[in-house]
């Protein structure tokens, strides 16, 4: 077989997405080019490796195979490049990293003063629920991850780099605005905006509650951190979240935090490994540079 590089980048494309045209798009080439030089593979290859059935086209049992072994290729092409950068000593390569929603609201400063040092270093962020985390921790997807509560049911080896506290927020004209040392009884009456099940903040909550031998009083489930805080802002109810990801807001007025006893909930934000992972040069390096960040 013939097939080169260039081609398997462009199956790989078209199988990702099974479709030539937003295959053609993320390369920034025409669909007939891309088409042709699939035909060209699959020339190579003596059998299709896609079939149409409808508007919609499949991989046939060949693209299956190609699939697989086109990851095996490209894997062992950037461990090859990541050890010849490691043995120049050069600070350049792929970092794959695997945050929380929330810790966009503070990563990407930090990003910017890794990249300003090492310029040469080409970053794939992955932003995700913790259950999506977990699943790309567990099966080897990212160099490192970042989240708010730490697995226990894996090996993994997590260090913390930044304090993050959970604070109880309301709308500014809510009652409990002007209280003061507010019981978790109380706070029990109210509705309440929380994360999915398996979140971090939730898994908090639910941990507090229990130790007052308190249930966690009537939920509203919302997908996102951004959703929670126009619900609060809304008037739709409470709600605990990172400081982090409120403090626009809160120097805005729009939300204000409640005085709760035992709040603010005292965690702090990990960066994680799997145990036994052989880290490159550049995970290394910005893993100090993380724990050492100010």
């Amino acid at each position: 077989m013939h097939m080169t590089l260039r081609q398997l980048t462009l199956f790989k494309a078209v199988a990702q997405h099974l479709s030539f045209t937003r295959a053609a798009a993320e390369l920034c080439l025409t669909q007939p080019a891309v088409s042709i030089q699939i035909k060209q593979l699959e020339g190579h290859m003596g059998m299709p490796l896609f079939e149409q059935i409808g508007k919609r086209i499949f991989l046939t049992d060949a693209g299956r195979e190609l699939y697989a072994a086109s990851d095996d290729i490209f894997n062992r092409i950037e461990s090859l490049q990541t050890s010849l950068n490691e043995l120049q000593g050069s600070i350049k390569g792929q970092l794959k990293l695997s945050v929380v929603t929330t810790a966009t609201y503070f990563i990407p400063s930090i990003f910017k003063s890794f990249l300003k040092k090492y310029p040469e270093v080409n970053l794939r962020l992955t932003v995700r629920n913790r259950t999506n985390v977990l699943e790309r921790l567990t099966n080897n997807e990212e160099d490192l991850v970042i989240m708010g509560q730490v697995p226990e049911q894996l090996h993994v080896t997590a260090q913390p780099f930044l304090d993050n506290p959970l604070v109880v927020l309301a709308p500014p004209e809510h009652a409990l605005v002007k209280k003061s040392k507010i019981s978790l009884e109380r706070l029990s009456k109210e509705t309440i905006l929380l994360r999915e099940v398996g979140s971090g903040t939730r898994i908090a909550m639910e941990r507090c509650f229990a130790s007052h031998n308190l249930e966690l009083p009537q939920i509203i489930e919302l997908g996102s951190s951004e959703a929670i805080k126009q619900g609060v802002i809304a008037g739709l109810g409470i709600s605990v979240l990172s400081k982090h990801a409120v403090n626009l807001e809160l120097e805005k007025g729009i939300i204000k935090l409640l005085d709760v006893e035992d709040f603010p909930l005292q965690r702090n934000w990990y960066v994680a490994h799997l145990t036994e992972k052989e880290m490159s040069l550049v995970a290394r390096t910005f893993l100090e540079f993380l724990l050492n960040h100010k």
